[in-house]
């Protein structure tokens, strides 16, 4: 320390104003005594501002310190004193009998307690379950929103895995996004109304016509009675198309 100090030209006051750390201090700093800064953590800390303050890397003087002032390990004990973490040995406990029969009577209160209002809780529950059982109060039922599950029962006949032979088959791919479907037979009762995912696939049949109305059409590809078609609108963009059994888009 005293070689870089010298070597940038600051006198120890000027070191000492820089770092905080007081000239006496520095002046055993430089003499390879660390026993006055308050242990080895501070020691360590002063050593890294000094090192800052003339312009030496850090790990250098730490590096230093390390191999000329690392001393055999003590017991974990001992640092705790040091730090006053943990009382001497000799020092009595501060929880006298009294204070911890106040605790453990305190313990037992609060568990009591705790066990009749969680009683107390579960009577509640259960009568208001049974008046809730009991009132002959219609319950108000939420508006359905399109979803991916039909709005409505699909017949066996209209929603298939496979093509149905002397039928309308219209096969639709969420190819590019998911679209929002609606689809009707000839009378027009609803035969699917709900989200189809992308990657999803789904074939509709009926034996005369079916329209179907396409949230989000080009996000779709449409196949019918087998015969690819083009998407059948923009992407975002609600169409309607109706399908009979010559058509082939």
């Amino acid at each position: 320390m005293k070689e870089a100090r010298k070597r940038v030209g600051m006198s120890i006051e000027k070191l000492a104003e820089r770092t905080s750390v007081r000239a006496t201090l520095l002046r055993d700093f430089e003499l390879d005594d660390f026993s006055k800064c308050g242990g080895d953590t501070y020691a360590r800390g002063h050593v890294r501002n000094i090192a800052n303050a003339l312009s030496v890397e850090p790990a250098t003087f730490l590096d230093l310190y390390s191999t000329e002032q690392t001393k055999a390990e003590r017991p974990m004990y001992d640092l705790l004193m040091e730090n006053k973490v943990t009382p001497p040995v000799n020092q009595k406990s501060r929880l006298s009998l009294k204070m911890l029969s106040t605790i453990s009577a305190s313990a037992v209160v609060l568990v009591i307690g705790g066990q009749i209002a969680y009683t107390n809780f579960q009577s509640a529950k259960g009568s208001s379950t049974k008046s809730l059982i009991l009132s002959t109060t219609p319950a108000t039922t939420a508006t359905p929103t399109p979803s991916t599950t039909p709005l409505a029962a699909v017949p066996d006949s209209a929603v298939s895995a496979t093509p149905v032979a002397g039928a309308v088959n219209v096969a639709v791919t969420a190819t590019r996004g998911d679209s929002w479907l609606s689809v009707s037979n000839a009378s027009g009762a609803s035969l699917f109304s709900g989200r189809l995912i992308k990657g999803q696939s789904q074939i509709f049949s009926d034996g005369t016509s079916l329209t179907i109305r396409y949230g989000n059409a080009g996000a779709v590809d449409v196949v019918v009675n087998g015969t690819p078609t083009p998407a059948p609108g923009a992407m975002g963009e609600v169409v309607d198309r109706t399908y009979g059994s010559n058509s082939v888009n």
